[in-house]
């Protein structure tokens, strides 16, 4: 009979290092794998997702990666990171999957060369049909996140950085509009601008953490689906 996925209660391989797990999965412990794939499965499918911009074809690339990983971890040498032994697979079998759709492989390890400027990122964005409803969406969230973070300005800092950056009145315009002086102006706008980036930086870095999430259902449906899969 098929393995069957591992409750989601805490068991005594959660304190085990990935090495006193591969070792184990090297003998066939089914229950040492499924903790290996708990504790990498984010990893791994990020790394994916980067590739292949889709979870659906993710998702399975990573039950094909896990495969060959346990087929393959009696190879395994504690010298090397777990984590990245299971990297480089994923990255091998999201790549071949490009290459078997025929889409263009650029290897992640490669370098700048001549023909690199015809294919900037930023052209290829601005120059892409399919992606401008995207980018209108996202800008149309970034305003809306961007008037929450001014509308928590401090009141003299506010007025200033709407006057200046919202509606791109001078020094000048500015200062004689609010009575004060120029010198003023600039300070406070300069703190204003200050402050935003701090607030934009922690909500950048808290979305940065929390992008292409893989716990829960997902990752309770790739376990199973593998253990499922396994001789």
């Amino acid at each position: 009979m098929p393995p069957t996925a591992l409750p989601l209660t805490a068991d005594a391989d959660a304190n085990a290092s990935d090495a006193e797990l591969a070792a184990r999965a090297a003998q066939g412990d089914t229950q040492a794998f499924a903790r290996i794939m708990r504790r990498h499965n984010q990893l791994l499918f990020r790394t994916a997702r980067s590739i292949l911009h889709s979870d659906a074809d993710t998702e399975d690339a990573l039950q094909d990666a896990y495969l060959r990983a346990w087929r393959a971890i009696g190879g395994f040498r504690d010298e090397a990171k777990l984590s990245t032994w299971l990297v480089r697979i994923v990255i091998n079998e999201a790549l071949s999957r490009l290459r078997r759709r025929g889409a263009q492989v650029i290897p992640l390890d490669g370098g700048a060369t001549a023909g690199d400027d015809d294919d900037a990122p930023d052209t290829q964005l601005a120059d892409d049909p399919d992606r401008q409803p995207e980018h209108l969406a996202m800008r149309e969230d970034l305003r809306r996140l961007m008037e929450r973070r001014i509308d928590r300005l401090p009141d003299a800092y506010r007025t200033v950085f709407v006057l200046r950056a919202v509606q791109e009145l001078s020094v000048g315009e500015t200062a004689e509009a609010l009575q004060l002086p120029e010198a003023t102006v600039r300070l406070r706008f300069f703190r204003a601008r200050s402050l935003l980036r701090e607030s934009l930086s922690r909500d950048i870095d808290l979305a940065t953490g929390d992008a292409f999430a893989f716990d829960g259902a997902r990752c309770d449906r790739i376990v199973a689906r593998v253990l499922a899969a396994l001789p």
